[in-house]
Formats: structure tokens, C-alpha cells, sequence
């Protein structure tokens, strides 16, 4: 799996390259014609490949790229409602393992949500400041109406959108995802309450999630790298090389931030939750932590992070079994980040004014967002569609930045992955330390191994 994730990569950022190259050398195609007179040659080429079919105007027109790139964004978009639905359903029946251990799941779910929430409000402050410096601004919004889509409503209708009033229609909105958490809940909940009655729906939420993840490897790994490179080149062919320039900032901003969370934000979580120093903890953490960049799946370093919480960490193996599983599916510090800055990126790039009470709105989706996003490679992205439907940022500037998002958010979501499995073991130790049941002799640092053995018994 690791040489395959590490090939994907590989083939996405080649694709990122030739795609910024042809685009760019569209764009010196573009002004050559155009100076010299020869703006029909131009039409045609542009109307051939990177027209939007679906604009007044471009009924006759081709735009291959654009239909390539649609493509990939709209079947991307077609499993965010079962996706979000059979994460939540079984996050829900996963706690139910923990019957015995109900002061555990409780405390579990409560690290997890305290976690999140200070990384949003980490993500909120640091976007936001971008926001409002114009990092995240650019001329060519101006090209693009930002009248067109809709304006969020009053942020309170989410509590009353939340409980959807017809169940097919929430199945059938990929905007509603609070509705959709809402029913997840609801029928995890049924079926802990019912237990053994019901066996067909868990099973068959595992089958659903299992062809989901499916779909989704097969999306991002046939058809990612074609599409990155007909989004990256439509997208400088058409709004020019200045389009581009907000999302270095975009990117080094959000990689920034998640690597001194990586770094020095988890060894404090530790030392003040466990008393743990922190540099033994990330020494330890370290290979769990390149796991999870590499293979870009929290799934895929659930086992090597339960081996090392318990032989290298001194979470008791009752406590790693329940907590990891459920922080892979629930608990996803570095998804938030993303999420948050990526909505704030978006919002700039593309006209939005956001307000306080928008930020609040956008935090508490990416929370519930967060908790919905399955542990596949690439699905954080894909999940935040859903914040943007959410607030209302959906004009067409705001759908072209998020399909960039889906093109240069490979190494990020790299980063992201290791964020979240290292909360989940910082929020076991947490846990077991909780419980008075955290190895802290198998902790010590090995720096002072030969100090504490020097001490022998009369």
C-alpha cells in the first residue's frame, strides 16, 4: 500500500506540473493570438477544450476539460451522502462495544470534541487573519459574478434544517449534511438500544462503507490524475496565472499550521493531560505519525498506532481497542484545519464577506464535517463541499476554487492524516491516565533508564 500511495502521489504532483506548464503555456497562447489580431483562433480553441458547457452562449462549444473536470468533481460528489451516513451509523454502534466502559466512551468522546474544538479555534484565528490581510484575495473574482449562487440565511435555520422533514429529500441533498448526521445518529442510537434485533442495517452500513472506499481509491486513483491536470490547465487558460497566486498562500498557511500542531501542539496535550514529556511522546509517535503521511489513510495506520499505544505508550489494550477505532472515524483534528482554512480560501478567492456569525457557522459544519469524514484517502476534500453548501458559498468562482482545492490538496491531506492518528493516541494516553491505568514506568524517558537503575534494593 505504501509504494502504491507513494506512485499516486507521484502521479498527482506530475500532473499538477504538466497541467500548470500547459496552462501557463495556454495563457502565452492566449496573449500571442490576441495581440497579433488573432482572437478567433482563440475562440475556437478555448470553446474546443476549456469552455463551461453549461453557460449561456456555449451551446455549441466542446470544452473537453471542462467536461473532464466535472466529471471527477460530480462523481466525488456523488458519495458524500452515503459516506457521511455509514461513518456516523457505525462511529454510533462502535460505542455500544463500550458498554462496560461508559465513563471511558465518555471520556473519549469529551478529549475528542476538546481537540477539535481547539483546532478549529486555532484554524479560525490563523484563517481569519489571512482573510482579513487579503492573503486570500485575487483580481480575477472580478471576472465572475459573485451575485450568482446564494447567500446563507439566517445561521440559526441550521438547527431547524437539522432535523430534515422528509426522508428522501435529505438523502437527496448533498448540502444537508447536519440532516443527514442527524439521521445517522438517530438510527445508531435505535440500533444500540435494540442490539441483537437488528443485524441487517450494521452490516449493511459495513458493505456501503466498504464499496464506498472502493469507489472513492478508484476515482482518486484512475481518474484523479487526468482530472488535476484538465482543472489545473482550464483553470489557467481561463483566469490566468493571478488565479493561481492566493493558493500558495492557501497551502503554505494550512501546512504551516498543521505542522506545529503536529509538532509542539500534541506534546503539550500530553504533558498537561498525563504528565508524559512530551519529547517521549513524539520520539514514540514519530513512525505512526510517517505511517499516516505516507499512506494518507487513517485506516491503513490503525494497526502499527494500536501496537505502538500499548507496547511504546502504556495505553492498556481495553482502552486502544475502543478508543483508536472510534478516533479513525470521529476524531479528525487535521480534517478540521483544512476544512476551516480551505472554506475561508475559498470565500476569499471568490468574493464572499464573511462574518462572525458565519465563522461560527463555518466551525461548527466543520466539526460535524469532520466527524462525517470517513478515514480514505482524499475524502476531507470531498466532505468540504458540504461546509461550502452550508454557508452558501456556491457562486461559480467559489466551485472553480474548490475544484483547485481538489487538485493541490494531495500533500495537505498527507499532513492532515497524520494530525488525526496522532490525536487519537494523544487522546488514548489521555484516557487511560483518566482511568489510573497508563503505563507511566514504561514512559520514562531512556535518558534516565541508567539513573533510575542505578538505585538498588539494600
Amino acid at each position: 500500500m505504501k509504494k502504491g500511495t507513494e506512485k499516486l502521489t507521484k502521479r498527482m504532483m506530475a500532473a499538477l506540473a504538466a497541467g500548470l506548464l500547459f496552462g501557463i503555456a495556454m495563457i502565452a497562447l492566449r496573449e500571442t493570438l490576441k495581440g497579433n489580431g488573432h482572437e478567433a483562433i482563440w475562440n475556437v480553441l478555448n470553446k474546443v477544450l476549456f469552455a463551461d458547457i453549461s453557460a449561456e452562449g456555449n451551446e455549441h462549444a466542446i470544452g473537453l476539460f471542462y467536461i473532464i473536470g466535472q466529471l471527477f468533481v460530480r462523481s466525488l460528489q456523488l458519495v458524500i451522502v452515503p459516506m457521511v451516513f455509514t461513518s456516523i451509523v457505525l462511529a454510533m454502534i462502535r460505542i455500544k462495544d463500550a458498554s462496560k466502559l461508559g465513563r471511558i466512551s465518555r471520556r473519549t468522546i469529551g478529549y475528542f470534541l476538546l481537540t477539535t474544538v481547539i483546532a478549529i479555534l486555532l484554524a479560525s484565528t490563523v484563517g481569519m487573519g489571512a482573510y482579513n490581510a487579503g492573503l486570500f484575495n485575487q483580481s480575477a473574482a472580478a471576472a465572475i459574478d459573485s451575485t450568482q449562487g446564494t447567500e446563507a440565511a439566517n445561521p440559526l435555520m441550521i438547527i431547524i434544517n437539522a432535523v430534515p422533514n422528509n426522508l428522501a429529500s435529505a438523502f437527496t441533498n448533498n448540502g444537508g449534511v447536519l440532516a443527514i448526521v442527524v439521521v445517522a445518529v438517530m438510527c445508531g442510537l435505535a440500533v444500540n438500544k435494540l442490539r441483537d434485533k437488528v443485524t441487517a442495517l450494521p452490516k449493511l452500513c459495513e458493505e456501503v462503507s466498504d464499496i464506498i472506499t472502493v469507489v472513492l481509491t478508484f476515482i482518486v486513483n484512475r481518474l484523479g490524475p487526468v482530472a488535476i491536470f484538465c482543472l489545473i490547465s482550464r483553470t489557467c487558460a481561463s483566469y490566468g496565472i493571478s488565479y493561481l497566486k492566493p493558493a500558495m498562500a492557501y497551502v503554505l498557511l494550512t501546512v504551516a499550521l498543521l505542522l506545529i500542531v503536529l509538532l509542539f501542539g500534541y506534546g503539550l496535550f500530553v504533558r498537561i493531560t498525563t504528565g508524559v514529556k512530551a519529547s517521549v511522546f513524539q520520539k514514540r509517535i514519530a513512525k505512526v505519525a510517517l505511517f499516516g503521511f505516507s499512506t494518507s489513510s487513517s485506516a491503513a495506520t490503525l494497526p502499527l498506532n494500536m501496537k505502538t499505544a500499548t507496547e511504546e505508550l502504556g495505553v492498556p489494550s481495553e482502552i486502544a481497542s475502543f478508543v483508536l477505532p472510534l478516533g479513525m472515524t470521529v476524531n479528525m483534528d487535521g480534517t478540521a484545519i483544512m476544512q476551516v482554512i480551505a472554506t475561508l480560501f475559498i470565500a476569499g478567492v471568490s468574493g464572499y464577506h464573511i462574518t462572525m456569525p458565519t465563522l461560527i457557522l463555518i466551525g461548527l459544519l466543520a466539526i460535524v464535517a469532520s466527524v462525517g469524514t470517513p478515514a480514505a484517502p482524499g475524502a476531507g476534500a470531498v466532505i468540504l463541499f458540504t461546509i461550502l453548501s452550508g454557508v452558501g458559498i456556491n457562486n461559480d468562482m467559489a466551485l472553480m476554487t474548490y475544484s483547485l482545492i481538489l487538485a493541490i490538496n494531495r500533500p495537505i491531506e498527507m499532513l492532515v492524516t497524520s494530525l488525526n492518528v496522532v490525536s487519537d493516541t494523544a487522546c488514548a494516553m489521555a484516557v487511560a491516565k483518566n482511568e489510573n491505568c497508563l503505563d507511566t514506568g514504561s514512559l520514562m524517558d531512556t535518558e534516565e533508564m541508567p539513573a533510575a537503575q542505578t538505585h538498588e534494593p539494600k
